[in-house]
């Protein structure tokens, strides 16, 4: 006798292959621990950009294969999801859709029951918290702590509970009230298929802002070493360029070539050695124009001078004051030495 196959079941596999026959990418995500009102909301924010439905395992098997898809490839989504759900959209790839998912999860405080998702580790630290009974609290469930200034510290950094391990009694609520609520829930991704491509959430799980910063430093990287090379592109060649006629530029002032180039270098080279030597002169061989101009390189040279150490000679009037009697005391002792 062949069993007979509810409505309400047929619907559903008709419904779970219209999904997946309907976007571009295709995802297993997990709902457990996710609250009905929090999944509520969810659903109504995402749901412009994609389709979310939940079934049972075996019926979303079945709608899996009648898809086309490889039933392996659903049995390795489902090894992460407790309560999985299945999703379709033809807006976003696998990477936007990961990074929309995300946004969904937040941390809770752990229950009894809860499995640690990884090593809990309370810091020294102070709490803030005023003193009171949670000092006895905290230390009942392995988490020292005393009272130090007014207020509560944990006396040193702790590991309570390793990956793994099952949170029992108080100590998932005592870690909430230090600030650690590690137990993640919202739309898990669980993994997707995108243009028979399957993706991990491991390989969608992308900083994007590194990812930026460090393609700018491969962009610098590859630009440095082609023109190191020279490697002729339109992007190298003014860079190459520029230091060829550089190069060009110093041979021919070694080389002492006189050109449209190397002539003003050339005059403000002689122009500084001039001014040089007739620094070391005396006032009676400068001729007025000379002189004028040595006048204003000192006077250009003294105002940056002063401009410079006008913060370094700005001291304490007292410091000034000593100074003053300083010279002073010592112009009155030259009056008495020479009468």
């Amino acid at each position: 006798m062949i069993p007979k196959v509810t409505n309400w079941k047929r619907d559903t596999v008709d419904k779970l292959h219209e999904l997946l026959t309907s976007g571009e990418t295709i995802a297993v995500i997990d709902i457990h621990g996710v609250p009905a009102d929090s999944m509520i909301n969810m659903r109504a924010n995402l749901r412009d950009n994609m389709e979310i439905l939940v079934a049972k395992k075996r019926l979303m098997k079945i709608a899996w294969e009648r898809a086309g898809y490889d039933e392996k490839d659903l049995e390795t989504m489902y090894e992460s999801a407790v309560q999985p759900a299945l999703v379709a959209t033809s807006k976003f790839n696998s990477f936007k859709l990961f990074t929309e998912l995300k946004k969904t999860e937040a941390g809770r405080a752990a229950k009894p029951g809860d499995i640690a998702p990884f090593d809990i580790i309370v810091e020294k630290q102070d709490t803030g918290m005023k003193p009171g009974p949670i000092v006895g609290e905290l230390n009942s469930v392995g988490i020292p702590a005393k009272i130090l200034s007014g207020s509560v510290h944990i006396q040193k950094t702790i590991t309570v509970l390793n990956a793994g391990e099952t949170f029992q009694g108080d100590l998932g609520m005592m870690l909430s009230k230090v600030g650690i609520n590690p137990i993640i829930t919202g739309l898990r991704l669980c993994g997707t298929i995108e243009d028979g491509v399957v993706f991990s959430p491991e390989t969608l799980d992308i900083d994007y802002d590194q990812f930026g910063q460090d393609l700018v430093g491969y962009a610098a990287g590859a630009f440095n070493v082609a023109c190191f090379i020279r490697w002729f592109t339109p992007e190298t060649v003014p860079t190459l360029i520029a230091k060829a006629s550089g190069e060009a530029l110093s041979v021919a002032m070694e080389a002492e070539i006189t050109n449209s180039e190397t002539m003003p270098l050339f005059i403000a080279r002689a122009h500084a050695s001039l001014m040089g030597v007739a620094g070391a002169l005396g006032p009676d061989a400068l001729d007025d124009e000379l002189a004028e101009m040595l006048g204003a390189a000192a006077t250009a040279a003294a105002s940056a001078a002063s401009a410079v150490g006008t913060s370094e000679s700005e001291a304490p009037a007292e410091a000034e004051e000593e100074e003053e009697d300083d010279e002073d005391a010592g112009f009155g002792g030259l009056g008495d030495l020479f009468g």
